[in-house]
């Protein structure tokens, strides 16, 4: 493992702090360490709870390389297992679906029910002391919040301590009351955490992203620090008939979320590392049941403009990090507190994790 400075995860103020270390972007040594100490322990969005209405719907999701199943039962009680065969590690569901009755690997047939006992194992009738009974698939804490599924293997927080406060700020703009429309994915070629530390600041706007920047009021561009999220918002500014008057709410939720507030529409988005200068973003769009068609339109080509300007500035960033010229650089405090506070928190995964 590449090696970074003894004191690379020791506290930092804000006004004294510098960047994460180039290594935790692009050393591959790194992966498995911070799987274990981030993606292992703490929640991460799952799914849509307009997914798993009716007894047997289903989804299936990665939690820190361990593939998961979420499912509703016949009794109406919403669990997830872990998506692995107890014969011999095969899948039970490939691919999300609806209506299924009962669990059944797709490698040799053994069959479990919807509440993750197995039901029946075709052909084990010799097997000496086998008592199906006795065999489970092992559970998955799950949990809903105004309508998004959430899912831990061991979180070290409850869900509800994650989320603390982002209920208040949203006041009647519960995102349940929004209607799901469509997913975008892009795979990018940077680390995850690059294209988070891009989120977490309005520092990039002027000089990135001239449309958004019209559209924002930088002066009054503020940054908010809860426990386990921030808050960047703004008020908006020439946003035209897409999202009309108000204010931009973007939310950072640990390690991996965000989710994106607008009058006329709500987006959530996941951060998912493919590899150690790779990532998915899954971008989905959900808008009032009144909504405009024209003006959802609207948004999603202005989003993905958005987008590819961060695409572009992130891969290039990541071409950065990994060329052996960078050593962390300071951040700025007024502008980067966002930035400070996702790696303070990965100083202390990372620090929890060595001790």
């Amino acid at each position: 493992m590449s090696d970074a400075r003894h004191d690379a995860f020791a506290r930092q103020a804000l006004q004294r702090a510098s960047a994460l270390p180039a290594a935790l972007y692009a050393d591959p040594a790194w992966v498995p360490r911070e799987r274990a100490a981030v993606f292992a322990r703490d929640w991460q969005l799952l799914a849509r709870a307009d997914q798993l209405r009716a007894a047997g719907d289903h989804v299936v999701g990665e939690l820190a390389g361990v593939p998961v199943l979420a499912v509703r039962g016949e009794d109406g009680a919403l669990r997830a297992f872990h998506n692995v065969c107890r014969h011999r590690a095969g899948p039970l569901a490939t691919c999300d679906g609806r209506g299924a009755r009962a669990l059944r690997c797709r490698y040799h047939g053994w069959t479990y029910r919807l509440d993750g006992g197995l039901r029946s194992a075709p052909e084990m009738g010799e097997a000496e002391g086998f008592d199906p009974a006795s065999i489970r698939l092992p559970e998955v804490q799950v949990e809903v919040w105004q309508g998004l599924v959430f899912a831990a293997l061991a979180p070290r927080m409850a869900l509800a301590e994650l989320l603390a406060g982002i209920d208040a700020r949203l006041g009647a703009r519960r995102l349940d009351r929004f209607v799901f429309a469509q997913r975008i994915s892009y795979e990018i070629a940077c680390n995850w955490k690059v294209y988070v530390d891009n989120y977490l600041e309005g520092y990039h706007v002027p000089h990135i992203h001239p449309g958004l920047n019209r559209m924002l009021d930088y002066r009054s561009y503020r940054t908010e620090l809860g426990r386990w999220h921030s808050l960047q918002h703004s008020p908006l500014e020439n946003a035209g008939a897409v999202y009309g008057e108000g204010e931009a709410l973007y939310w950072y939720v640990w390690p991996n979320m965000m989710l994106n507030v607008l009058p006329q529409r709500l987006q959530t988005n996941r951060v998912l590392p493919i590899a150690p200068d790779r990532c998915r973003v899954e971008f989905d769009y959900f808008f009032p049941p009144e909504g405009d068609p024209e003006l959802a339109r609207g948004d999603l080509d202005f989003s993905d403009a958005v987008q590819q300007e961060d695409i572009a500035i992130s891969e290039a960033v990541q071409r950065g990090l990994a060329s052996g010229s960078y050593a962390a650089g300071r951040l700025c405090p007024t502008r980067e507190s966002g930035v400070w506070h996702f790696q303070e928190l990965m100083r202390e995964a990372l620090r929890e994790s060595r001790d």
